[in-house]
């Protein structure tokens, strides 16, 4: 029986509930999660005070913004318990596919916000002042779900003692790249026991061939974005020693390396194919791509050896300028059909779509909030609330074979005022 949006909505937030601590965070987390889905074109801390509990915004603000900026509730607790209640309503539409490792900018102002800085924002398409986070989800072709999120830190901001501790940097953070940091994540959800899925990875963090040898030694197949001079012997050759890893910096250890680029360019016309492959709600999609076993360096599963794997290059319709092929190097097996490898890599579209949604629909680049914790907490309730329209979105049945609807209408009416809030009277 449907107990209706209201009654799951309450169950959800009594789960996440159960993992926060005190019982007197309860309260804070429902309203937090209520002003996260409603309506409403912001979604920092007074305007959300002002939708949940209109009666008494001031006490309802003061109680929202110590909950998300001093509480000491864990983000990777709250973040388990939101995959335990999420992925169950997502694999109900078919099995985890992918791991999607990515990062996002959300635009500040000011300069004194944890980690900000001018450094390159997606979502402005430039160099501009902003705060960048790492974030790995995990997806099949039906929905997908954030399971880890953390704040890259400058190395301006690492080594800064002062605005360390004005912004509540804990003493164990050091500076780290996008890259370590990434590889991070990863590992606590291999170790967490999440489904598994291919990682997919865009070429900031497919070029990094340490970080693919670290995917590969978890026993991880990956789809990585490459940079086009990555070095790699000619198609049904090999190194001449076999205990020779590739460095992948430009370094030519033995003389029959050659970049990705000359494998691409050796290629005869018959190894381009048309490949239609199906993105969110889209039409059917095609490209040109071509594909090749070449051998990279260790993969870090064969110790010793130097495994193949397949280079991957998209050739854009229309496009007659070489720089804009799109390369892929992929540790999938050698059988795989080349339809499933394209439609594999094409993927990553799912990472554009959670943090568009994530941003547009629950406010996640809305936080005015200066600190790491806070910055941390309002991120995770974010994913919290994503993840409840997730569950909402999952219990309506496709339209069709993978079209899965945007999460454009909230779950809650308009005007839903928490149960139970004393603040909401």
């Amino acid at each position: 029986m449907d107990l209706g949006s209201e009654a799951r909505f309450a169950f959800y937030v009594d789960a996440l509930g159960s993992v926060i601590g005190h019982a007197d965070r309860t309260g804070p987390l429902r309203d937090y999660c209520t002003g996260l889905i409603l309506p409403g074109e912001r979604k920092s801390v007074e305007p959300m005070a002002a939708r949940t509990a209109p009666a008494r915004v001031s006490a309802q603000h003061q109680s929202l913004l110590h909950f998300v900026s001093t509480g000491g509730w864990s983000d990777e607790k709250v973040l388990a318990k939101v995959s335990e209640l999420v992925v169950p309503a997502i694999t109900k539409q078919g099995p985890i596919e992918v791991w999607i490792i990515d990062d996002t900018g959300l635009p500040k102002k000011g300069r004194h916000s944890v980690g900000v800085k001018p450094q390159y924002c997606g979502q402005l398409g430039k160099e501009a002042n902003c705060q960048v986070a790492v974030s790995l989800s995990i997806a099949n072709h039906f929905a997908s779900l954030p399971v880890g999120y953390r704040l890259y830190l400058p190395k301006e901001w690492a080594e800064d003692r002062a605005r360390r501790d004005r912004a509540g940097v804990p003493e164990d953070i050091r500076f780290k790249t996008k890259q370590q940091i990434a590889l991070e994540l990863i590992q606590r959800a291999h170790a967490s026991g999440l489904p598994l899925g291919v990682l997919l990875m865009d070429l900031d963090y497919g070029r990094d061939s340490r970080l693919r040898a670290s995917v590969s030694a978890l026993g991880l197949s990956y789809v990585a974005g490459i940079q086009p001079n990555v070095l790699m012997w000619a198609p049904g050759t090999g190194p001449k020693r076999p205990d020779k890893a590739l460095n992948n910096t430009g370094r030519r250890d033995e003389p029959d390396l050659i970049s990705a680029k000359e494998v691409v360019r050796a290629l005869p016309k018959h190894a381009w194919h048309t490949i239609k492959w199906r993105e969110g709600s889209a039409d059917w999609l095609s490209s040109r791509f071509a594909r090749v076993r070449v051998r990279v360096g260790y993969n870090g599963a064969i110790p010793g050896q130097v495994a193949e794997e397949w280079l991957l290059v998209e050739w854009p319709e229309g496009e007659t300028d070489p720089t804009k092929y799109k390369y892929w190097l992929s540790t999938l097996p050698a059988e795989i059909s080349f339809r499933q490898l394209v439609d594999i890599a094409k993927m990553r579209w799912r990472i554009e779509r959670d943090y568009q949604e994530l941003k547009q629909e629950v406010g996640l680049g809305h936080y005015e909030g200066r600190g790491w914790r806070g910055f941390h907490h309002h991120a995770t309730l974010c994913i919290a609330a994503y993840g409840f329209l997730a569950c909402e979105r999952a219990a309506i049945p496709p339209s069709g074979p993978r079209s899965p609807a945007r999460l454009s209408t909230p779950a809650l009416p308009d005007g839903y005022r928490p149960r139970g809030s004393a603040l909401a009277a």
